[in-house]
């Protein structure tokens, strides 16, 4: 049993390379760090800067979540715009 566990664990295992190099396109998609001047940023960094970006870009739906709401209330519900409000906010 355990030898197969562990053959299982070793077939899904990443390899460095495949870390490295999934940490360089997150490096990429992160403004925060795809602005700076230097290139070299710890993949701990990286990480981080993802975790809060993630958290930036919830906060930023749910505002405008919020926005897409409160304008839907101030628009006629059968108009053209309702519609196109309800859909955003789906």
């Amino acid at each position: 049993m355990s030898s197969r566990r562990s053959r299982q664990s070793g077939s899904s295992r990443i390899s460095d390379d495949q870390i490295i190099e999934l940490v360089s396109k997150l490096q990429q998609l992160l403004p925060e760090i795809r602005n700076r001047r230097s290139d070299k940023v710890s993949a701990s960094k990286v990480l981080q800067e993802t975790c809060n970006y993630i958290r930036s870009l919830h906060r930023e739906v749910d505002d405008l979540s919020e926005r897409l709401s409160r304008l839907l209330a101030t628009v006629d519900a059968d108009s053209p715009e309702a519609a196109i409000i309800r859909s955003l906010i789906m």
